[in-house]
Order: C-alpha cells, then structure tokens, then sequence
C-alpha cells in the first residue's frame, strides 16, 4: 500500500472516519456510572458491526480513570465512577479501509489539572493540524504536536501520528526520528497526548488527509471538553 491515496481510497477512508463519529457520539449517550470498560468497548465494537463494518482497525480502548494514563489500556472490570475521566481509542474496517480516532470524555465533571492537560492536548493538536503543509520532513511535523507540550514540562511517549489506509499503522510514521518528506495525498493521524501515571491520560486523534491546502481531518467528532 503506498503512501499517496488515490481519490478512490481517500473517500473510503474519509467515510470509514464519519462511522467512528457516528460511534463516538453513540457511546457518548451509552455510557453510565458503573458500566465496566468492557462493557463500553464491547457495545462500541457492535455498532461498528452493526452499521456495516467488516472488522476492528484494532482492539478497541477504553481506559477510564488511573488507565486513562496508560497509552494503550485494555478494557477491564474497572467501573466507571462520578469525576471519572474516560480515554477511548476506536477504529473499524469498511470498505477494506480503515479509521482511527482518539477522544477523552469527563463523567460529571472536570477539575482544573485535567481541564489545563486537556487544553495543552487540544492546542497541541490544533496546531499541528493548522501548520503541517506538504513536504515537511515527518519529523517537523511530529515538532508541530510536541513542542508546546514539551514547553509545558510534558511530552509523550508514542509519535505524532502513522499512516492509515489498509491497514491501521502505515507509512509514514510521523516521529522525531523520520527524515521522510510527507507528500500531498498522504492520510495519517495527528494524535498528541499527555500521560500522568497513575492519575490520567489524554489523548485526542484525528485521521486526516495533506494537501496543498492543508490538513484535512476526516472525523468532525467534537474536540471541545464532553462532560456525560
């Protein structure tokens, strides 16, 4: 699979992006306090099935509270509590094509660390989605989403963003240590995020398209604060 997508594949990716909103905003209105992770991941594995997906981009993640914090967390017993903080990670297969989107949602609240951590995630990615352009080396633009965090006296242990066609993970992976030229017609995930081990995590993903103008986010799925 190269890395340039024809118009043919950019749309069937651009549409396997609005059914994870469509998840997102589905799971949003399912979850309540006491659910397990288990629970929200399996009932956002079947609306995937259930509204034409052929399979899952990857195990779907469902990381509420102190596992929030753990960049891929496996959905386990741990029920959701009133102040929780929920770090979900979903992707699915239609078409043969697939998405990968990441959002951190509140249950009941948020206070004022996890409220300053989420701006610096969220303006982290804005950034990087605002400023990337055609033919930046990976690793500038892997710089575009990590700076601002690093400045703030954080950084993240996974990259930027990957490519996504086919498969979930392919090339280019957008890291600091990647000299690739990323060309216009290239679709990866700008996916910035902050882990404080055992307090929280946040991460917001976007799988999207460059090109001459810009990036182009596939998913249009809310990145404001969501308190449930």
């Amino acid at each position: 699979m190269g890395t340039i997508k024809t118009k043919e594949e950019i749309e069937k990716l651009r549409n396997a992006a609005i059914l994870g909103d469509k998840c997102f905003e589905h799971i949003c209105g399912f979850i309540k306090v006491g659910m397990t992770e288990i629970e929200i991941a399996h009932e956002m594995d079947v609306f995937f099935m259930k509204n034409g997906a052929t399979a899952l981009s990857f195990d779907t993640i469902v990381g509420a509270g102190k596992n929030s914090a753990l960049i891929h967390s496996v959905p386990s017993d741990n029920k959701i509590k009133e102040k929780d903080i929920i770090l979900l990670d979903f992707g699915c297969v239609l078409d043969g094509y697939c998405s990968d989107t990441s959002r951190t949602i509140f249950v009941g609240g948020v206070t004022d660390k996890e409220l300053e951590i989420y701006r610096l995630v969220k303006e982290a990615h804005d950034y990087a989605v605002k400023n990337v352009k055609v033919q930046m080396l990976a690793k500038e633009i892997d710089e575009l989403g990590r700076k601002s965090i690093q400045e703030a006296g954080y950084d993240y242990a996974h990259a930027l963003g990957h490519g996504v066609g086919t498969e979930v993970h392919e090339q280019p992976t957008i890291s600091p240590r990647n000299d690739v030229v990323v060309s216009s017609g290239t679709v990866f995930t700008i996916e910035p995020g902050i882990y404080l081990e055992g307090e929280f995590g946040v991460r917001i993903e976007d799988t999207g398209l460059l090109t001459e103008a810009g990036f182009e986010s596939f998913s249009n799925a809310s990145r404001e604060i969501i308190i449930l």
